[in-house]
């Protein structure tokens, strides 16, 4: 069988494919002309991440076609219950970047409370006596409250780090529920901490001090985040979303900025990518990264390997 990995695929996954008698293709081809390359080629399985979509119109185009796999947790680039409908295997691999995405996240908290990406930007150019007095006025993490919103692989891992790091952590979700996290204290040694989720509502949002937010993209497109709930936050908040573009109102956000109920933010995603709004770019205090939660080395090998085991269990070896 040939795959297109159009987005790419570790070596560590191409290896187990070819090994198991699959074609693999990396050439990237341009959305508009994937039709006609992917029924020239005889393709049967496309693989992608975030940039290659699989709308109703590929799908339809492509009547070979037999499973779309996603390098990633999101597939709000995939019609899935289309593909499904028609009969297409759609995978992905939600175990494979968790822990990329958590330790990405808890970068951005870091930055976010010492102002190392304003640091970072200033520092060649500025005044070094001025910049040390503005960034002068940073902020532990430890002893405070975070609520992780959204609580699956990624969310349960970050809580893992956070707990680490001497936060408070509420997992929110949409039933109160108990889960226990493993928190590493050695490089073989680990405990468990029993944590009981909250719901989002006013009582929740207003404690907090961090919020990171780790759920999809909704189906009705709306933000889960907007001003409505900046209403109800915690003066001086500081927010991430390595999640999906969407689900943080954007101009509520800049809105909760300008107003003081936000004091930082980093966002790893953003509406229209690759070309987000340049107010989020250039605000000073907005941590922005280019949709890189899953970019590790480590990330891609699983990825990839992941990937190669579902393909594997599905057709087999040839």
């Amino acid at each position: 069988m040939k795959i297109l990995a159009n987005d790419g695929i570790s070596a560590a996954g191409q290896t187990v494919l070819e090994r198991a008698g699959y074609k693999i293709i990396t050439t990237k081809v341009a959305q508009e002309e994937l039709a006609t390359y992917m029924n020239n080629e005889d393709i049967e399985i496309l693989l992608v991440r975030s940039a290659t979509t699989a709308r109703v119109s590929l799908i339809d185009a492509c009547p070979n076609l037999k499973l779309i796999g996603r390098g990633g947790v999101g597939m709000d680039n995939i019609d899935v219950k289309y593909a499904r409908e028609k009969g297409i295997t759609v995978v992905n691999t939600p175990a494979s970047s968790s822990q990329s995405v958590a330790e990405l996240v808890m970068g951005q908290l870091f930055a976010i409370s010492r102002f190392l990406h304003h640091s970072f930007k200033h520092l060649e150019h500025g005044d070094f006596s001025t910049l040390k007095k503005n960034y002068g006025k940073g902020v532990e993490l430890r002893g405070k409250t975070i609520g992780i919103l959204g609580f699956g692989r990624i969310g349960q891992s970050l809580a893992s780090y956070a707990l680490g790091a001497g936060m408070h952590v509420i997992p929110i979700t949409l039933n109160e529920e108990t889960f226990e996290i493993p928190v590493i204290i050695g490089l073989d040694k680990q405990i468990s901490v029993k944590l009981q989720s909250a719901t989002l509502n006013q009582e929740t949002l207003g404690i907090l001090d961090y919020l990171s937010i780790h759920v999809p993209k909704q189906a009705n497109g709306e933000a889960v985040i907007g001003s409505k709930e900046f209403q109800v936050m915690k003066k001086g908040i500081r927010l991430v979303n390595a999640a999906r573009g969407g689900v943080i109102d954007e101009q509520a956000l800049l809105d909760a900025l300008a107003d003081g109920t936000v004091t930082a933010a980093a966002l790893d995603v953003f509406n229209n990518e690759p070309n987000p709004d340049q107010r989020l770019i250039s605000h000073p205090q907005i941590a922005c990264t280019p949709h890189i939660g899953a970019a590790t080395n480590e990330a891609q090998d699983r990825i990839g390997e992941e990937l190669a085991e579902l393909i594997i269990k599905q057709f087999g070896h040839f």
